[in-house]
């Protein structure tokens, strides 16, 4: 039985059911495997009091320090999220809170690996943590903890962190590219790729898709938060150059009021609609009422987003960026575009005039399963305490 320590500051937990359902996924195929015990820590970053009663904040700190998280025994310990610093003091403070606990944890669950599921601050923890308890240490490299963490102040951390560890994943083999880029070494980092929900994603028809939302003409849907790194902008100015065509946004996030009054300006009240926050187990029901899914991201790992389209049976244009190229492998899956609103137009455009059969759309998302997901990670980290 391989006992394994999942550690991961991205995940979901009662006030953010959305935040890091792609590791709570991947954390509870592990756990279901017939050979794995497995206890999860998703620590909490909070600031100290005053700003700790800020609303961002008030209910993180309220959270359990320990639940029962989709039968999986969780652990909630809250570190000191120190803001305006850069990150750079986060693993520091994760280490001196998860120490005590893991020794609590350790003498009832003598764990043989640590899993971190983010690379920071998640992955320069693990590593101190792994060295105090001797036990190896995998960490998992998933997009922005790479491209942002990667650099400046925390940037040292992450290297000597991926530099260290027994084994390192990455969701794709151009986010592996990319961790070579910085120094780690790459006979360490095993490429294993996301996966799909096919009970959730895939079983509702276009049109009952269409009917719920009250659709008429062609539809474009974007996911992901609404930050400027996500590129909704481009895709809005996209769909300005496009008569007739809506957009649906779906997320939250500090740029809402900016993209409410671009929306505004350009005159797309009418063909334009922030939806906010959905919760994942409803997209497969509005996923399929898309002609397109457009997603400008400057930087990506393997978006989930990507494949869960795919799923869907609707096409993607997206950048060429991270594992684009890893997902577009035929035509019928989408377009790479030029990350511009002229770029994202012309590839919105030429997929509206020849739209691919959704069957064939949906083959794109295949080969990307929650079972194979498990199934390589087992491996992996049996590997390493083996």
């Amino acid at each position: 039985m391989l006992r394994v320590l999942t550690l991961s500051t991205l995940f979901p937990d009662a006030t953010r059911p959305n935040f890091g359902v792609f590791v709570e996924r991947q954390t509870l195929g592990l756990a279901a495997h017939p050979d794995v015990a497995l206890k999860l820590v998703a620590p909490v970053g909070v600031p100290p009091w005053p700003v700790s009663r800020h609303p961002r904040y008030r209910a993180l700190a309220g959270l359990p320090e320990r639940e029962s998280w989709r039968g999986l025994e969780t652990w909630r310990p809250r570190f000191d999220n120190l803001p305006g610093t850069g990150g750079r003091f986060f693993a520091g403070a994760l280490v001196r809170r998860l120490k005590p606990l893991l020794a609590d944890i350790r003498r009832d669950f003598p764990f043989d690996v640590i899993d971190a599921e983010f690379f920071f601050p998640d992955g320069p923890a693990a590593i101190a943590l792994g060295r105090h308890f001797g036990v190896p240490v995998s960490i998992k490299a998933r997009g922005a903890d790479i491209h942002l963490w990667g650099q400046g102040a925390t940037g040292a951390q992450v290297r000597t962190a991926g530099q260290s560890a027994a084994g390192l994943l990455a969701v794709s083999a151009a986010m592996k590219d990319d961790m070579v880029a910085l120094g780690m070494p790459a006979e360490r980092i095993r490429v294993h790729y996301t996966g799909v929900d096919f009970g959730r994603f895939g079983q509702v028809g276009r049109q009952a898709a269409r009917e719920r939302l009250g659709l008429r003409g062609p539809l474009v849907i974007a996911l992901g938060a609404l930050v400027e790194r996500k590129g909704h902008a481009l895709v809005i100015d996209a769909v300005a150059a496009l008569p007739g065509v809506q957009l649906i946004i779906i997320g939250t996030g500090p740029d809402q009021a900016a993209l409410e009054a671009r929306i505004a300006r350009a005159g797309l009240a009418d063909r334009v609609r922030l939806m906010g926050a959905v919760p994942h187990a409803e997209l497969g029901a509005l996923l399929p009422a898309a002609d397109v899914m457009a997603l400008a991201s400057a930087s990506e790992g393997l978006a989930n987003a990507w494949v869960e389209a795919l799923a869907c049976g609707v096409p993607v244009v997206i950048p060429d960026i991270g594992g684009a190229r890893e997902v577009l492998t035929d035509p019928a899956y989408g377009r790479l575009a030029e990350r511009s609103a002229p770029g994202f137009a012309a590839a919105i455009a030429a997929l509206l005039a020849d739209p691919p059969a959704p069957d064939a759309v949906k083959r794109g998302a295949e080969r990307f399963t929650w079972e194979a997901n498990t199934a390589a990670l087992h491996a992996h980290l049996s590997a390493l305490v083996g």
